[in-house]
C-alpha cells in the first residue's frame, strides 16, 4: 500500500467527514460539540469553543443568522436544533470577551477597505496572525449593517470586540473616501489589500472579476474582494464573516510566500459524506422559552441541546465486535495499518489488530460508501507474509488442518463407482466432512438417487483459510489441485454444502460452475421426505423444533441471494417457522472463526461469538458446520440444516456438542475409509491402534481445544516419552512430565499410566522458531 492506496481507502471512510450543520456554517463551527457541552452544562467549555472558530465571538453568537439549522437532520423527524437560540445563550450567559491568542508579530501589514463584516472578520483573523491591519472606513462608525441590530446586540458589545481589536494591532481609520485611488496608494504601501463590496462597488466589478478559491481580483497582485451583495438574496451576517475568514487566509498565504490555492476545498459552506442513521429515533418537541422575548436560559439551552443526534456514522463499529474492540473506526485503521507496514515493518504494534478481523464483509455491507475492511486486512496480511513479519501463532494451526485435509488421510475427488466422470460433484467442505452427524454418505447418497448424469465426491479442502492468512499462493495451489482433478472428472458442476467454500470457488476459480446444496434440494432432487408428497408433512424420523427458528446464516453466503432463499423455503416446506435475526442474510453477523479471528484473537471471537447468540432466545439453524459447532459451543442450541433432512439418530440434535479440533480429525479419516468401503467397495486397512490408549477427562480436554493441541500430538509426546525414557518423573505421585519438539511447536503432557493406558492430567504447548537450534521432528 503505498500513499496513494492510502488515501484512496481512507476516502471511503466517511466518520471524520463533518455534521450536516458544521458543513453549511460558513465559519464551520463545530455545532455537535458545542451542543454536547451545553447538554452537560459546561457553558463555558462551549463558549471557548465559539470563542476559537468565531471573530468578534460576543457579536457574532448574538445575531448569527444560523445558517446550520436549516440542514439539521433532526430536522426530518421532528425540529431542528434553535442552534442560533442556544449560541445566544452561551454569549450571554459567559460574559464579555477575552483578547484571544495572538501569534507574534510578522513584519508585515494588510490593509482593509470597509468596515461591515466580511472586513471586521478579514481584520480579525489577520491580527490573530501578528499582522498589523489598517482598516480604512468610510464615515465615522465601525460596523457596517451591524449597527442596526441593536435588538439583539446590547449596547457596547461592538465596541469591546472593537477594543479588544485594537490590542490585536488593528487600527481603525475612519472618514476615509474608499475609491480606486485609495486602493492605488494602499497597493504601493501595503502587503495586501482586502476591498469590502458590500455598500459601494467603486470598482465596478462583480463576483467574475475575483477568483471563487481564493477571491483574488484577477489581473491585481495582492488585491482580494468580498463581501459582495447578491441582487434578491437576504444578507447573511455569517455567511459575510464566512467570505472575510476566505480572503485572510488567501492574504495569509499570500504575505508568507505560500501557494493560495492548495487545500482550499472545505472553506466555507460545503457539502458533506457523512451518514446518520435515524432510524429508531424518538422524535422529541423543540425547547420552547418561557419567556419568549428573553430567549433560552441556560437550562432550557440545555434541554434543547440534549435534541442533538451528535450526528456521526460508526455504522460498521455499531455492528462489529472487532472494529468496536480498537476503539476506533476503518479511516484510522487504514492509518495505524500503513504505520505498521511501512514504518515498522510489521515488527509487532498492530499485528493482532490485523489477523483479529472476520473478513466477513458485513462493514462494506452497513457503510454508505463502501469501505471494505476485508480488502484492507488481506492486503496487509499478504504483505506480512511477503516479508516474513507474519507472527506464526496467527494462522499457524489451521495451516495444519488445511494440510491435513489435503492429505491422503481425507482427500479423495473421484466419480461414482464404475464412471470416469460425472456432471455433478458434492464438495461437502473439510469441517463438515469432520461433522459428528455424519451427514455426509446420506446427503451424497440422496443426490445420486436424484441427480442424472452421475455424481462426484469431492473430499479435500477449498483454500479458503489459506486465502484467509494471506498466504495467496497456497490458496492457489489448493484451487490449482481441485482444477485438475475436475478437468479430469470432466468439469462437472459443483454442489457446495459450505458457504465459505462457494465463496472461495467464485474467488479463485471464477471458471468453475458452482451451487448451493440447498438449491439443488430444492429444485432438482426433491427434500428426502419417505413416502409423503413435498408439501404435505415434515421429513420421516425427525423431531422438529417446538417453536419458530432463528436462521444464522454464514457470513460468507450473504450473497448468495437464491441459497439463503431455499433455506427458508426448506424450513417452510418441513414446517418449521422462521424469525428472523436482526442480522441476517446480506447483513448476516459471524461466528468468530470467519478470518480465522478464532485462532488469532480467542477472547475476541468468543465476544464476537456472544453477540450473536445474545441477538434471539431462539433455537438456531445454521447452514455452515463450525457455525453450528461454535454456537453450541457457546450454549446456544443450534441445529444444522441437514440434522432435519437427513436425521443422524440424535435425540436432540440441538444438543449436540461442539466436537472440537481432534475429533474432526478423525471424522474426516474416518469419513474417506467410510465412503470407500461402502460406495466403492475398496476394503480398507484396519486402524492401527495407539500403543498407549489416552484417557482425557473433559476438563483437560477444554484446555487442549483452546490450545489447539490435538490428541494426537498428545499421543506422540506420550509415546517418544515411552520410548526413550526422555521424561521427569515425580516420584511421589508416580505422574510423568514429557515434551516433543516438532518443527516450530514443542508439546508437553503430565501423564500418569494407569491399566496400560496414559491418563492425561495437564497438556500445553508454545510455537515458536529458535534461530539455530536443530529441531527435526522426534
Amino acid at each position: 500500500m503505498d500513499q496513494q492506496g492510502l488515501h484512496d481507502i481512507e476516502y471511503r471512510c466517511i466518520q471524520e467527514e463533518q455534521p450536516a450543520c458544521q458543513a453549511a456554517c460558513p465559519l464551520h463551527v463545530d455545532v455537535r460539540k458545542v451542543m454536547t457541552l451545553v447538554r452537560v452544562g459546561d457553558l463555558a467549555g462551549a463558549r471557548k469553543l465559539l470563542d476559537r472558530t468565531l471573530p468578534l465571538p460576543t457579536v457574532l453568537g448574538r445575531v448569527c443568522d444560523h445558517l446550520c439549522q436549516g440542514p439539521c437532520v433532526r430536522g426530518s423527524i421532528d425540529t431542528s436544533l434553535a442552534m442560533g437560540a442556544v449560541e445566544r445563550t452561551i454569549i450571554n450567559a459567559t460574559g464579555a470577551a477575552t483578547k484571544p491568542l495572538a501569534m507574534p508579530g510578522k513584519g508585515k501589514r494588510a490593509a482593509v477597505m470597509g468596515g461591515d463584516v466580511s472586513a471586521l472578520t478579514v481584520a480579525w483573523d489577520l491580527g490573530k496572525k501578528g499582522y498589523g491591519v489598517d482598516v480604512y472606513v468610510a464615515g465615522e462608525a465601525v460596523g457596517g449593517h451591524l449597527l442596526g441590530l441593536s435588538e439583539l446586540l446590547p449596547a457596547g458589545a461592538l465596541a469591546a470586540e472593537l477594543e479588544i481589536m485594537g490590542r490585536l494591532n488593528v487600527v481603525f481609520r475612519a472618514g476615509q473616501t474608499l475609491n480606486a485611488a485609495l486602493l492605488d496608494r494602499l497597493g504601493g504601501e501595503y502587503d495586501a489589500v482586502y476591498v469590502e463590496m458590500l455598500d459601494a462597488n467603486f470598482l465596478s466589478v462583480g463576483r467574475e472579476a475575483v477568483d471563487a478559491v481564493t477571491l483574488a481580483l484577477l489581473g491585481r497582485d495582492g488585491v482580494f474582494c468580498g463581501g459582495f451583495v447578491t441582487p434578491g438574496q437576504p444578507l447573511s451576517v455569517i455567511a459575510l464573516a464566512g467570505e472575510g475568514r476566505k480572503a485572510a487566509v488567501s492574504m495569509d498565504r499570500h504575505m508568507a510566500g505560500v501557494s493560495i490555492t492548495a487545500s482550499r476545498e472545505r472553506e466555507g459552506a460545503c457539502p458533506t459524506r457523512l451518514f446518520t442513521n435515524t432510524q429508531g429515533v424518538i422524535p422529541l418537541p423543540g425547547v420552547v422559552p418561557a419567556d419568549p422575548g428573553a430567549g433560552l436560559t441556560p437550562a432550557e439551552a440545555q434541554a434543547e441541546a440534549a435534541r442533538c443526534l451528535e450526528c456521526q456514522c460508526l455504522e460498521c463499529v455499531k455492528s462489529c465486535t472487532y472494529l468496536a474492540k480498537y476503539k476506533g473506526y476503518p479511516k484510522v485503521y487504514a492509518r495505524q495499518i500503513y504505520n505498521n507496514l511501512s514504518i515498522v515493518q510489521g515488527a509487532r504494534s498492530y499485528n493482532q489488530m490485523i489477523n483479529s478481523c472476520t473478513l466477513c464483509g458485513q462493514c462494506e455491507e452497513l457503510c454508505p460508501s463502501g469501505f471494505s475492511m476485508p480488502d484492507l486486512i488481506v492486503a496487509a496480511r499478504r504483505d506480512m507474509v511477503s516479508r516474513g513479519k507474519m507472527p506464526l501463532w496467527a494462522h499457524e494451526f489451521v495451516l495444519e488442518d488445511m494440510a491435513f485435509s489435503q492429505s491422503a488421510a481425507f482427500r479423495l475427488v473421484r466419480a461414482a463407482p464404475g464412471e470416469a466422470s460425472c456432471s455433478h460433484l458434492f464438495f461437502p467442505g473439510c469441517q463438515l466432512g469432520g461433522d459428528p452427524a455424519a451427514s455426509v454418505p446420506a446427503v451424497y447418497a440422496h443426490l445420486r438417487a436424484g441427480l442424472a448424469g452421475g455424481v462426484g465426491l469431492g473430499l479435500a479442502c477449498c483454500g479458503a483459510p489459506a486465502w484467509w492468512a494471506g498466504r495467496q499462493e497456497l490458496a492457489e495451489a489448493a484451487m490449482a489441485a481441485f482444477r485438475a482433478d475436475w478437468e479430469a472428472l470432466g468439469q462437472p458442476r459443483v454442489i457446495a454444502a459450505c458457504a465459505s467454500c462457494q465463496a472461495t470457488f467464485a474467488r479463485l476459480a471464477p471458471e468453475i460452475p458452482v451451487v448451493s446444496l440447498w438449491r439443488v434440494l430444492l429444485d432438482e432432487t426433491g427434500l428426502p421426505q419417505v413416502g409423503v408428497s413435498l408439501p404435505s408433512g415434515p421429513v420421516a424420523g425427525v423431531r422438529l423444533p417446538a417453536g419458530p427458528v432463528a436462521v444464522h446464516d454464514a457470513c460468507t453466503g450473504r450473497h448468495d441471494v437464491a441459497g439463503l432463499a431455499a433455506v427458508r423455503e426448506i424450513l417452510g416446506r418441513i414446517g418449521v417457522a422462521v424469525e428472523e435475526l436482526p442480522a441476517s442474510g446480506r447483513l448476516a453477523s459471524c461466528c468468530g472463526f470467519g478470518g480465522l479471528q478464532a485462532n488469532a484473537n480467542p477472547e475476541l471471537a468468543a465476544a464476537t461469538l456472544a453477540r450473536r447468540v445474545a441477538e434471539s432466545p431462539r433455537d438456531f439453524v445454521a447452514t455452515c458446520s463450525m457455525c453450528r459447532d461454535r454456537l453450541a459451543g457457546a450454549g446456544k442450541r443450534t441445529y444444522h440444516l441437514l440434522d432435519l433432512l437427513f436425521p443422524g439418530g440424535s435425540d436432540d440434535p440441538a444438543e449436540r456438542p461442539d466436537p472440537g479440533f481432534s475429533y474432526r480429525h478423525e471424522a474426516r479419516a474416518r469419513l474417506k475409509r467410510q465412503m470407500l468401503e461402502t460406495v466403492w467397495h475398496e476394503p480398507q486397512p484396519p486402524e492401527t491402534p495407539p500403543a498407549l490408549p489416552l484417557v482425557i477427562p473433559d476438563v483437560v480436554r477444554q484446555v487442549m481445544e483452546a490450545r489447539h493441541i490435538l490428541d494426537t500430538d498428545v499421543a506422540r509426546t506420550v509415546a517418544r516419552a515411552e520410548a526413550t525414557g526422555r521424561k521427569f518423573t515425580d516420584t511421589a505421585t508416580g505422574r510423568h512430565l514429557a515434551g516433543f519438539a516438532t518443527a516450530r511447536v514443542t508439546y508437553w503432557a503430565l501423564y500418569e499410566l494407569i491399566d496400560g493406558a496414559a491418563h492425561i492430567h495437564a497438556a500445553y504447548s508454545h510455537r515458536m522458531n529458535v534461530s539455530g537450534v536443530d529441531r527435526q521432528e522426534g
